[in-house]
């Protein structure tokens, strides 16, 4: 009974101080076996390892790749254009023991402010380097600068245990207080593109404009001018052929000139004429003879040949009646020469 009751605590003690001296380090872990705060081992293999208990404990640390976002950094390019930067890291812890040194008790937290202010001031330096304008920050060359900006903050972040993989920018803004100012100079630009476009347009259009009143004047001025000249040779021609007609027989002409008169004043429901008795309007409807003796007798060849020239010949004006002899209110209108021609052929 005896060797029971001291037994069992003994065993219970053995327990507790074989748990207690066994650890175990995960494969995505690092482990500092610390001693009164002092480094005594560095455990980075994955699996059980041994402390001695009560006396020394375990540290572990994160051996995965790990990201930090910064705070928005205001930066001043070389053209004096403010620009609000955020940016983001991924980094890891490469040496534990300095690592350890650097932060103390802070882990992780401690390491990331530090690790912060590392990049800030890099992201600053670079951005604000001899020969780097906002246009170079967001043109093709931004990637040569996060190079930059990486390469440095692993130099500086060396001191601290922790290796910088890669450093990105995410974003590149403009300050708050100056977005109203860029975008009214924005607009204003934009507009001022939009009046010269609109004035060009409008030029061009005037000078289209210009053309085609230009091509309208000369083609109508062509086309009068063609006009003017066919009217002329027809009324050449027309007046030669009445000039020819009346030249063969000037008889036949009067009383071809007197019947045409007669046609077009008696028309349909018009058969009242008021003339003087004695006008010379009416010597064929007074007499056949006419004014100068015995009307013309039309021979089968005079007859053709009347028929030809009236069938010649176009619609009489002004300008053939100088020639012809003046028979009164006839010349007021002269009919075409077909209708006449029929008259004549019935009258004869």
């Amino acid at each position: 009974m005896r060797k029971t009751t001291f037994i069992l605590p003994a065993i219970v003690v053995l327990l507790a101080l074989v748990g207690s001296s066994i650890f175990v380090v995960d494969e995505r872990e690092k482990a500092l076996v610390l001693q009164f705060g002092q480094i005594k081992r560095v455990k980075e293999d994955p699996g059980l390892a041994f402390k001695v208990p009560f006396i020394q404990e375990v540290v572990t640390y994160d051996a995965r790749i790990l990201s930090l976002d910064t705070d928005e950094t205001e930066v001043t390019p070389s053209d004096d254009r403010r620009l609000v930067v955020d940016a983001f890291a991924r980094y890891r812890i490469a040496d534990v023991v300095q690592f350890r040194q650097a932060v103390g008790v802070g882990g992780i937290r401690s390491a990331e402010d530090r690790l912060e202010s590392i990049l800030n001031a890099q992201i600053r330096a670079v951005l604000g380097s001899d020969g780097v304008t906002s246009n170079t920050i967001l043109s093709s060359d931004r990637s040569e600068l996060m190079e930059r900006i990486t390469a440095q903050a692993r130099a500086r972040a060396e001191a601290i245990g922790i290796e910088v993989i890669d450093v990105r920018l995410k974003q590149t803004n403009l300050p708050e207080q100056n977005l109203d100012a860029t975008f009214a100079r924005m607009r204003a630009e934009r507009e001022r593109e939009a009046a010269d476009e609109i004035a060009r347009g409008e030029e061009l259009a005037q000078i289209t404009r210009a053309q085609a009143d230009r091509t309208v004047v000369e083609q109508v001025s062509n086309a009068r001018r063609d006009s003017e000249i066919i009217r002329g040779e027809a009324d050449a021609a027309r007046n030669r052929i009445f000039a020819d007609a009346f030249t063969q027989d000037e008889d036949f002409f009067e009383f071809y000139r007197s019947l045409t008169a007669y046609t077009r004043s008696i028309n349909g429901n018009n058969s009242t004429l008021v003339i003087s008795p004695d006008s010379e309007f009416f010597d064929f409807l007074e007499s056949s003879t006419g004014r100068n003796g015995p009307a013309p007798v039309a021979t089968p060849t005079d007859t053709a040949g009347t028929d030809t020239a009236a069938d010649e010949a176009p619609e009489a004006e002004p300008e053939a009646e100088t020639e012809a002899p003046e028979v009164p209110e006839a010349d007021e209108a002269e009919p075409e020469p077909e209708e006449p021609a029929t008259d004549a052929e019935q009258n004869g």
